[in-house]
């Protein structure tokens, strides 16, 4: 056998959702900001992307990302994410995880009861807080990028579903947010492929009907993902929600960009208060904590800083190989 290119990951989740982080066998990613490294890495390492993301190695629901150099003094290190499509501008699940194995495979300076973790991403910096007993890492809280409630009550229309209203916040992406129940929909593991379905129209009608772009950063644009929500009333939650996001993805935790969004959305539509947690459950059960730090603004835009609390697992490390010869070693998507 004679291999091509071989690569190191760390495999983690946090609250049932992947993040295959990319340790070794790529180049150092060029570039001034992470944009500009996101740039680099989607014209030259979209082959690593495909080889380590989709099928036979990953799948269509798989989660990646590139550790960076920093850009800023404050960080102590950069990410690119990535997903079934491209690449994403954050991820919320995809910050406590690399929190969480920064801190548990001493890639910085360690501190009881927590440790800080300064991470550049596309979206822009963010404070993570790792707990640190001296001996495991435990759950993460994470400062986001300022969140925002970008375009209220926008109706659009569906070929399977209808007309449908939604509102648009970015919590470091930008999401479409609706209720479930609008759709005729639960959010529960026996309705995924109708929520997918209606996830996958919604995202692209209101791409259709709307600009959707950040003020002061024009790369940021479009519609990430649709969340669907639910009230919970069994104590476990405030909330249930999914997020189908890139290409039918399902997020499997409750999505940490979208929790900073919703907070966002329901502080500035006066269903929530500044310092108001809201517990936010996933698909699968695990919960994020969101709350709204303080206001600020972005350009235009009333905004709030959050903080989002999760827990990631280090599940193993892994060699992957690729062998000359192999076609479907490339990469290739199944559903």
């Amino acid at each position: 056998m004679e291999f091509s290119a071989s690569y190191t990951t760390v495999e983690c989740h946090t609250g049932g959702e992947p993040l295959r982080i990319v340790i070794g066998g790529v180049p150092r990613l060029p570039g001034d900001t992470i944009l500009a490294k996101r740039r680099w890495a989607r014209e030259h390492l979209d082959h690593v992307r495909r080889a380590l993301i989709l099928e036979p190695r990953g799948h269509a629901d798989m989660y990646g990302a590139y550790l960076t150099e920093s850009v800023t003094a404050a960080a102590d290190m950069g990410v690119v994410f990535m997903h079934n499509e491209g690449y994403s501008d954050m991820c919320g699940h995809g910050i406590i995880a690399l929190a969480t194995v920064a801190v548990a495979h001493g890639l910085v300076a360690r501190s009881e009861p927590e440790t800080r973790v300064g991470i550049d991403t596309p979206a822009g910096f963010v404070e993570a807080f790792v707990a640190w007993d001296g001996r495991h890492a435990g759950p993460v809280r994470f400062r986001n990028v300022p969140s925002f409630l970008h375009t209220r009550d926008l109706t659009v229309v569906t070929p399977s579903f209808g007309e449908v209203t939604v509102d648009v916040a970015f919590g470091g992406a930008f999401y479409a947010y609706l209720e479930a129940a609008q759709v005729g929909l639960a959010v529960a593991p026996s309705r995924l492929g109708e929520l997918v379905q209606a996830g996958h129209e919604i995202k692209h009608a209101v791409m259709a009907a709307a600009v959707i772009e950040h003020p002061l950063e024009s790369e940021l644009r479009g519609i990430y993902g649709t969340i669907l929500s639910e009230r919970v009333t069994d104590g476990s939650a405030e909330q249930r929600n999914v997020c189908v996001f890139a290409d039918r993805e399902v997020d499997r935790s409750p999505t940490g960009t979208g929790t900073a969004g919703r907070v966002a959305q329901l502080l500035a539509r006066g269903a929530l208060a500044l310092g108001e947690p809201l517990r936010n459950a996933s698909i699968v059960g695990s919960v994020f904590t969101g709350r709204a730090l303080e206001v600020t603004r972005v350009g235009p835009f009333e905004a709030v800083v959050s903080e989002v609390t999760g827990t990631a697992a280090i599940m193993g490390h892994a060699t992957w190989l690729v062998e000359r010869g192999d076609d479907l070693g490339a990469g290739f998507v199944l559903r």
